[in-house]
């Protein structure tokens, strides 16, 4: 069975690479009715937070990404580690070494002074026929593995194709520390092995810790699972992704008003591609997904295509889906909702002018507020040859029928008979109204604004 993980370190918030390689293996396992494992590598003590563990069950939580198994915590496992950490010792593919932190200091200045590549030598390594010096006192060793010495260490990447390292490009690395703590290259290796982990898909960070997790799963008698490596996202300007560009916490993208399937459609195509295939659905997306379309060179963000899409899910949504999403932000904000239109018939109204959840509520508080309209737009757009249709067309508003086409024939009359084109009314109408002087049809914007409120705020413009 297909048994993928997604493993991040709770050393902050769930960013976009991370969901992206979340999505990538969830969907894998999905597409071949396998399992998917969520795992939190949070041995990093220094730097782990609970609050940043709970960030990431939050963004998962929000994509829809659920696990099968887990989530699984590292330092929960720390028996286990160090009891394949004594089997290793006990078979000879691990050993103490009591290299000091100066001793260690003095080899890599040695070797840069050689021009060498800085690496352990190998001195506590036992071999045949080598005798080893006692173990100096007071000093508590590290476990070092036995790295291979000869030969190659390669595998076929699912997305990078061939890669092979030779070992003698590897040193015996440090699998646990002087205090006994495992390491995480260690750390890695047991959870995938005891997990049944079949296809690692991770970042290419990772490419250099392979060779190494693949050593010792070999030493420990494991199967070792297939590796894709998916490349780095850039950002717009074709620079490492930054804040300024996308690279924040997923539940950012929820509190400015985007949508999950939006974020889950944009994340599926970076750097995998169906065709030409921009727009589709998270149950397509499973079906159609595999890993020999995922392109090997870095995906660029686009936040504009990540806009586009989020409108086209809002639109898709509808506007009564949307209610609460709008009602629940607008109440943050200490608006109140049932004082004004239907806000079902406001979003729709709205929808088509907005591409984030947070620019329609915005759009839509005017509605349900006092407004104010700034002098300086109220001097732009109310001419003094105006005022007087103005107040024709308040007084018809007292008697019009409230629907649209009434109210859209009662502004055409009124521009006629007082010989003006229609934006001379139209534009101090929505400047009045709505305190904007971007609107949808004014027509529509004065049946949403409602009798009672439309001759209210008029008023004062009327003479």
């Amino acid at each position: 069975m297909v048994r993928t993980r997604f493993a991040p370190s709770p050393t902050g918030y769930l960013h976009i690479g991370g969901a992206r390689t979340a999505l990538f293996s969830w969907a894998y396992a999905r597409r071949h009715g396998g399992q998917f494992i969520l795992r939190i590598e949070d041995t990093d003590v220094a730097r782990s937070t609970p609050e940043a563990v709970q960030a990431i069950l939050d963004g998962m939580a929000w994509l829809d990404l659920q696990h099968d198994e887990g989530p699984y915590y590292q330092m929960q496992r720390m028996d286990r580690y160090k009891e394949v950490i004594q089997q290793m010792l006990a078979a000879g593919t691990a050993y103490y070494c009591y290299t000091s932190r100066e001793e260690l200091d003095a080899l890599r200045a040695e070797q840069e002074a050689r021009k060498e590549k800085p690496r352990y030598d190998g001195r506590w390594r036992p071999a045949p026929g080598k005798v080893l010096p006692a173990p100096p006192a007071g000093v508590e060793p590290v476990v070092r593995f036995c790295n291979p010495t000869d030969g190659v260490v390669g595998w076929d990447d699912l997305v990078k194709g061939r890669i092979e390292i030779a070992n003698a490009e590897l040193d015996d690395f440090i699998i646990a520390r002087a205090d006994g703590t495992p390491t995480y290259n260690f750390c890695v290796v047991v959870d995938d092995w005891d997990m049944g982990i079949t296809q690692v898909i991770r970042g290419d960070d990772h490419v250099n810790n392979t060779p190494r997790q693949i050593n010792v799963l070999k030493a420990l008698g494991a199967q070792v699972p297939q590796y894709a490596h998916l490349s780095m996202i850039l950002g717009d300007d074709g620079t490492k992704l930054s804040k300024r560009h996308g690279a924040v916490s997923v539940m950012q993208y929820d509190e400015d008003g985007f949508l999950p399937e939006a974020v889950i459609n944009y994340l599926a195509r970076l750097g995998w591609s169906h065709g030409d295939d921009e727009i589709f659905s998270r149950e397509q997306f499973v079906q159609w997904f595999d890993l020999d379309h995922i392109t090997p060179s870095a995906a660029q963000f686009n936040t504009e295509k990540l806009l586009w899409l989020n409108q086209h899910y809002m639109k898709q949504a509808g506007a009564a889906a949307l209610v609460p999403q709008i009602a629940a932000r607008l109440q943050r904000r200490g608006v109140d909702t049932g004082k004004g239109p239907d806000l079902a018939q406001a979003i729709g109204l709205y929808l088509d002018r907005c591409n984030t959840l947070n620019l329609l509520a915005d759009a839509l508080e005017v509605f349900y507020v006092d407004i104010h309209p700034a002098p300086e737009l109220l001097a732009q757009h109310l001419s003094e040859e105006a005022r007087p249709a103005l107040a024709d067309f308040a007084a018809g508003l007292e008697q019009v029928a409230w629907e649209v086409p009434a109210i859209a024939a009662l502004i055409k009359e009124t521009v006629t008979r007082h010989g003006l084109k229609m934006p001379k009314l139209a534009m101090p109408l929505r400047v009045i109204l709505t305190g904007q002087a971007q609107t949808p049809s004014v027509d529509a914007v004065v049946a949403l604004v409602g009798r009672d409120t439309a001759l209210a705020r008029l008023a004062p413009h009327r003479s």
